[in-house]
């Protein structure tokens, strides 16, 4: 969502502003492309995204600081480099297309690959590690609460009793076991029964809801006034955390209405720009599939 993410962020002439998720640096590009003598600071938590990044981002060199690290790390990142404040913050959220496609990452179930997950390889624990450790209950409670899979009980209790043969290790064997588990997982979909599954693994072996529900507020606070804060999300759970945040943070006063005078003392820090989440459009969607499922919302720092 390129023109929506230059639309709602307005960067200006000199001004500071930090990618959360660097990725590509697609975004990255088009923020230094239309902010001149702007600076930016990127981060993100795989190696392999800030190498490429460096690559795109050549040449505005001078103008750009990347660095590895999650983007609930901004505030700390951002002191080290002396920067009180920032004119606007972008965060695209969810995993990457390149590590999407790249098989040996192990987060799709369209090649065969081992069991990783992790967006930052440097990280302890893959998803083969939570599928052979975790016990019933524990992989029930991940399927549903991070997946919303229905049938999250069901695919615990295969997992469990398929371990005591051998560990789960790859990711067709994962798809293959919920496709067999599941009704009608035999059939052919739209989407794959395992769909639900793999997203939930990534999301727990990365911490990504933790990750949004903490990064957000922490780039709320590092705004200046008037600046502005970006989040695309690509599906219900995170967009329903950062909605509740963007709405939380633009409320006032929250004493009860029996109350005649206000005890709280709270006040607005953000204005919403986005009443509704923004979607991306039809011409990119065709172009892009997988923007079929972003959801971009922006607020002004009071």
């Amino acid at each position: 969502m390129p023109n929506e993410v230059l639309h709602w962020l307005q960067p200006m002439p000199g001004g500071i502003y930090l990618d959360g998720t660097l990725g590509a640096a697609g975004h990255a590009r088009l923020i230094l492309e239309n902010s001149t003598a702007g600076r930016l600071v990127g981060l993100d938590r795989d190696p392999e995204a800030l190498e490429a990044a460096a690559r795109v981002l050549e040449k505005f060199s001078s103008q750009v600081s990347l660095h590895h690290a999650t983007f609930d790390q901004a505030g700390r990142i951002l002191k080290q480099l002396g920067i009180d404040c920032i004119d606007g913050m972008l965060l695209d959220l969810g995993v990457s297309s390149h590590q999407l496609d790249v098989a040996a990452r192990g987060f799709s179930f369209q090649q065969d690959a081992p069991l990783d997950m992790r967006m930052n390889p440097r990280d302890a624990r893959t998803a083969a590690d939570v599928l052979n450790q975790s016990d019933e209950a524990e992989l029930a409670r991940i399927f549903f609460e991070y997946g919303e899979e229905r049938y999250s009980r069901r695919i615990a209790r295969s997992i469990v009793k398929r371990r005591e043969d051998r560990a789960i290790e790859r990711t067709g064997e994962l798809a293959q076991l919920v496709r067999e588990v599941i009704p009608g997982g035999q059939r052919p979909s739209r989407i794959h029964p395992a769909t639900r599954v793999f997203q939930a693994l990534r999301i727990y072996v990365n911490d990504e809801l933790g990750q949004v529900e903490r990064g957000v507020a922490a780039g709320i606070d590092l705004l200046r006034p008037g600046g502005r804060l970006v989040v695309i999300s690509f599906h219900s759970l995170e967009d329903r955390i950062v909605k509740h945040l963007f709405r939380d943070r633009a409320r006032g006063c929250v004493c009860p209405p029996r109350l005649p005078v206000c005890q709280c003392q709270q006040v607005p820090d953000v204005r919403i720009l986005t009443r509704k989440g923004i979607r991306a459009s039809q011409e990119e969607v065709v172009i892009n599939p997988r923007s079929r499922s972003a959801i971009l919302r922006a607020v002004e720092r009071c």
